[in-house]
């Protein structure tokens, strides 16, 4: 029986092919793209990704059933929150200038498979989103048509009761889908055009909501009166920031887009910081004005802005409302079609996902081939199905995404940096190590043994040490680190780390409603996983790391990445079971593709050298030792070149 067990070399060769990294081309700037994105165009891309429906739609909701006025307060957390994550992503995209977002990111710092499952969840995000938000965009228009269009599709097509579809088949969110697949195939340039327009007319309206609000505002509206600024607490403010942190989920579009961008290392992060800081004060205004125009307890969560505007007289400006609402839907839908077939087409360059999705139209330079399949796709799925109940779905591929790329900012920053060591000239001798010791102007006698040992560790402490390796000033304490090699302490340290985040918030979850833990046991979880996540955030920071690079980096790591680890696992744990469920099943579908194809096609399966069968033989020599020698298997009349033959041994 023991003979159908792996051997423990073919398990650990089994474990390298999951973890192996991608290989980065030397020159990161040239590309089967047009490089024509411009910081203006990237930050216009990340605002109409991120400046959605959520803007018309969800300050009203969490304003009237979560947080109250507080919801401003709602609102700066969660933007805050999202500016850790948005961080990381700006400096991956600024030193890895390629498309695929999350999933590149997470494929050159952490591993193969866990990309691949990253990447594989992405591109489901995309679909449901891009079809839900393009079911909202016939659903607005339709109600400002009295729902002609629903009944008309009731009356003449027919409803269906079967579950995981749709009441009807909405043929307008199809059509929508279709029109912006076609526009985004015409190339990178077109579809920042179309960005552009419908991101001005968006900013307009919005720039209008603001002044006409302010003018319209009623500072007793936030008067004890009518309920106060925060009535559902600190609880409710925590509630509604839960809620508003997926408003800002579309920054990711910007890092998919940085193989089109012409100068990424300075357009990516600066498009970030300026499309982020635009949309939270978008919100944090239009939430302003909305909970001083009317009561907050009165809103309309559905159309919270149409619905102030016509009680305060201003029935006209709800047009205008409609019209900001269904242009910044358009640019949600641009970005989901933008970013998916980018990310799809990164899977597939890497071998990971069909050769197909791969192809780059000569002319216009984009994917088209994903770009018409995926809108197909999300067009069919418009059509049919329900996707009010795999909306939530959206929350933790997003949120997964973002847990991978922190973590793998932590494992690239103490990762040593790829030196490029120039070969001697032809003839030439190789040029001598630099001479590290003191200089003719540091000499100096030392005649006592305390100051011999003084100049030691000055020596010592001068040292050159690399990413990874562990600070000087702590090896006295933790000189049992230092016999690791660089980097794979910190890599233990961020494992550690992540699993006493996942225990931590389960207990801050959990705890007290599910697991009814006694309070002293709950306590002292918390604080024993508390001290588990502390201290491996100081052996990470106990290690060297990379400073000096020429692109923009994350200030405070492992800090910041730390919090961003936490957030994101504690906000994945408040969502439904179901979804979960619903998480599970898509991963194993995932793992399907990736043991049935990825594994196999993979290019950095493709660079592996393939190993020998190697032979030991044992010769016997007069004085009774054993010599052990390892050699390729080859034809016995061939012996190793520098080799005794056998039989001259055994002679």
């Amino acid at each position: 029986m023991a003979r159908w067990l792996p051997r423990s070399a073919d398990l650990t060769r089994f474990c390298q092919k999951l973890n192996r990294l991608k290989t980065l081309e030397d020159d990161m700037m040239e590309t089967s793209f047009n490089r024509c994105l411009s910081t203006i165009d990237l930050t216009l891309l990340g605002i109409g990704g991120m400046v959605g429906s959520g803007l018309y739609v969800l300050t009203g909701t969490v304003a009237k059933e979560i947080a109250g006025p507080a919801v401003i307060i709602s609102f700066i957390i969660a933007g805050f929150a999202s500016l850790l994550a948005a961080l990381c992503y700006a400096e991956f995209g600024a030193r890895v200038p390629k498309t695929g977002s999350a999933y590149m990111f997470t494929y050159v710092s952490v591993g193969e498979i866990w990309a691949f499952l990253i990447g594989w969840n992405v591109l489901l995000e995309y679909m449901i989103g891009g079809a839900a938000v393009a079911r909202a965009w016939s659903g607005y228009l339709d109600s400002i048509f009295n729902h002609k269009i629903k009944n008309f599709t009731e009356t003449h097509v027919g409803a269906w009761q079967v579950p995981f579809l749709a009441r009807y088949p909405d043929f307008l969110a199809a059509a929508i889908l279709l029109v912006a697949t076609t526009f985004i195939s015409f190339g990178a340039k077109v579809s920042s055009w179309l960005n552009h327009v419908f991101s001005a007319i968006s900013m307009g309206v919005i720039l209008f909501i603001l002044i006409m609000g302010f003018i319209l505002a009623q500072p007793k509206n936030w008067s004890a009166q009518e309920g106060g600024f925060a009535p559902y607490g600190l609880s409710g403010i925590m509630a509604g920031t839960a809620t508003c942190f997926y408003a800002f989920v579309g920054f990711d579009v910007i890092a998919a887009s940085s193989e089109e961008a012409r100068n990424p290392q300075r357009a990516v992060p600066r498009a970030i910081a300026f499309s982020l800081g635009l949309a939270t004060g978008a919100y944090i205004l239009v939430s302003v004005v909305l909970t001083l125009m009317v009561p907050w307890h009165t809103l309309d969560p559905d159309s919270a802005l149409a619905d102030a505007f016509y009680r305060r007289g201003y029935a006209w400006a709800g047009f205008l409302v409609a019209a900001g609402s269904i242009c910044a839907m358009n640019t949600v839908l641009l970005s989901n079609l933008f970013s998916l077939p980018r990310i799809v087409y990164a899977m597939a360059e890497d071998g990971l996902f069909f050769r197909v999705f791969s192809q780059v139209h000569p002319r216009t330079q984009v994917p088209v081939v994903g770009i018409v399949v995926f809108g197909l796709l999300m067009s069919l799925m418009a059509l049919v199905f329900d996707l009010e109940a795999l909306v939530q779905f959206l929350s933790i591929g997003t949120l997964l995404a973002y847990t991978f790329v922190a973590a793998s900012i932590i494992v690239l920053r103490f990762q040593q940096q790829k030196v490029d060591v120039p070969a001697p000239a032809a003839g030439g001798r190789p040029s001598p190590e630099p001479h590290e010791g003191p200089s003719a102007s540091e000499l100096k006698e030392y005649e006592s043994f305390s100051d011999k040992l003084q100049l030691v560790d000055r020596d010592k402490s001068k040292e050159h040490r690399e990413p990874g390796q562990l600070k000087a000033a702590f090896e006295p304490y933790l000189e049992f680190l230092s016999d690791f090699y660089p980097g794979e302490v910190v890599m233990v340290a961020v494992v550690t780390l992540m699993v006493s985040a996942i225990c931590l918030c389960s207990v801050l979850v959990f705890g007290n409603t599910h697991l009814h833990l006694p309070t002293w046991s709950y306590s002292l979880l918390l604080v024993l996983f508390s001290l588990g996540f502390l201290i491996s955030l100081l052996l990470i920071w106990a290690h060297e790391q990379q400073h000096g690079t020429q692109t923009f980096q994350i200030p405070l790591v492992p800090l910041s990445p730390a919090l961003s680890i936490v957030l994101n696992i504690y906000l994945m744990l408040k969502l439904s079971y179901m979804t979960w469920l619903r998480f599970a099943v898509w991963l194993l579908l995932g793992l399907l593709v990736y043991f049935g194809y990825g594994i196999r096609h993979s290019k950095e399966n493709l660079r592996e050298p393939r190993p020998q069968r190697l032979s030991a033989r044992y010769v016997v020599f007069p004085s009774g030792s054993l010599e052990e020698r390892v050699q390729a298997v080859q034809p016995s009349s061939q012996p190793a070149a520098g080799l005794p033959d056998t039989d001259d041994c055994k002679r």
